[in-house]
């Protein structure tokens, strides 16, 4: 393939990015001011975890289709085109996205682009500033004829994140010119070729495209989850109640699931940036619903807290509680706003012994929650519990034979923050099993 393609920022987006682009046939340079992290990606290693990436970056950094570099003048000068996969947290202090590394990562590159160059934005970022990054771009860059600013929003799920990249359910680019869209056509000519729709539109449009999606979907898991505080109120089910909405086609069953609530680095802070940017361009109404959004997601991690006290005699001191997960999402090590961690963390202030347990977090957990107990394994975390709490559902955890750690725990009592476990398989073993809109 013709284009030479540059990734501006290495974290969980930018390595995913880039290897995937690397197989796709292109030749790659992934850039990031952390000398560490490019020495790593260097020797084939990445930084977090996620199922089948480390393979994809071996191989094409082994064969020389991959590599890593800390200089932004090396990319400008290497690449055809060139992608800002940067963070855009939330503010310190306010609901609104930090811009600083999209920034940054801009005015840095601008200065290198010596030739006909297309700057591709993947982060989420407020709806108006890719036209804003434009108007930078033509000031910092020369000639302006041929630079080119393109927004291509990510929709990664974590823990399928390669199958995301490599076959998308639908590309979205927004535009400036027929060039820009050519190109992108040709970078993306595998997934197109496969079926994959191509949806070309303005940059304004793309960029809402991602936080409307987030939006919608965050809003979709806070209305089960709403429905499952009536359902406890009033002794209905919620997943008997999900079931049967689900069969409904315009509703459908899917993220109708009702539980602990979503974390993690994007839907909290994409769907409080929407409402930050929505109030600055003057359409706060429009958007005031998100609040609910948020605060429902919140009282849920504080309703399995309630439930835990509950089955302790209302007292947590000394308690002894068992918390399997600490990644906000199975198949991932990311802890960024784990409802998980949060709720270990809300019962250890309580004066409860928490222990904890995940398959691959675990380092991250113990560098942001170091008053928390950890335990190696899952035998040896339930060892001696009085409560187990089931809040990350990896399959280690849902497939579990409770009659296996009977005899370990100190109390067979299980709270099921994530709704995936049997509960009559649990009861039958002789555990009081509790769940979240559950009788």
């Amino acid at each position: 393939m013709s284009f030479r393609v540059t990734v501006v920022g290495t974290g969980y987006l930018g390595v995913t990015h880039a290897a995937c682009m690397a197989e796709s046939g292109f030749d790659v340079v992934g850039v990031d001011v952390s000398e560490t992290k490019v020495a790593a990606l260097a020797a084939g290693s990445i930084p977090f975890h996620e199922p089948g990436l480390g393979d994809i970056v071996r191989r094409h950094v082994d064969s020389g289709r991959l590599r890593f570099t800390t200089s932004l003048a090396e990319a400008g000068a290497s690449g055809d085109v060139h992608f800002l996969c940067v963070g855009t947290p939330q503010q310190s202090g306010g609901l609104g996205a930090d811009l600083r590394q999209v920034e940054a990562a801009l005015t840095g590159l601008a200065p290198h682009l010596g030739r006909q160059s297309l700057v591709v934005g993947k982060s989420t970022v407020p709806v108006g500033t890719a036209e804003r990054l434009w108007s930078q771009l033509e000031s910092l860059s020369a000639p302006h004829d041929q630079i080119d600013l393109a927004w291509n929003p990510e929709f990664l799920r974590e823990g399928h994140a390669v199958e995301d990249t490599l076959r998308p359910d639908r590309i979205v680019v927004g535009v400036r010119s027929g060039m820009a869209e050519k190109i992108l056509r040709e970078i993306y000519s595998v997934q197109i070729e496969s079926g994959v729709p191509f949806l070309p539109m303005d940059l304004t449009t793309a960029e809402l495209v991602k936080v409307a999606a987030n939006s919608f979907l965050a809003t979709k898991l806070s209305f089960i989850n709403a429905m499952a505080e009536l359902c406890e109120r009033t002794g209905a089910d919620v997943t008997a109640l999900a079931d049967a909405i689900g069969h409904d086609p315009r509703i459908g069953r899917r993220y109708l699931s009702a539980g602990l609530g979503f974390g993690g680095g994007c839907l909290p802070k994409d769907i409080r940036a929407f409402i930050a940017r929505a109030e600055e361009l003057g359409v706060s109404d429009a958007v005031s619903f998100l609040r609910q959004v948020d605060a429902i997601n919140g009282r849920r991690r504080a309703r399995v807290v309630d439930l835990t006290r509950q089955e302790c005699g209302g007292d947590l001191t000394g308690r002894r509680i068992a918390v399997l997960g600490a990644a906000f999402k199975p198949d991932s090590d990311d802890i960024r706003d784990s409802p998980a961690l949060d709720v270990a963390e809300r019962l250890r202030l309580a004066g409860a012994r928490v222990c904890v347990y995940d398959p691959a977090a675990m380092d991250n957990a113990r560098r942001a929650f170091p008053a928390l107990e950890y335990a190696a394994s899952l035998t040896t975390v339930v060892t001696g519990a009085q409560v187990l709490l089931h809040l990350t559902d990896w399959n280690e955890f849902v497939t579990l034979d409770p009659h296996r750690i009977n005899g370990r725990v100190s109390g067979r009592i299980i709270i099921d923050g994530r709704n995936c476990l049997d509960a009559e398989r649990w009861r039958l073993a002789g555990w009081t099993y509790r769940a979240l809109g559950r009788r």
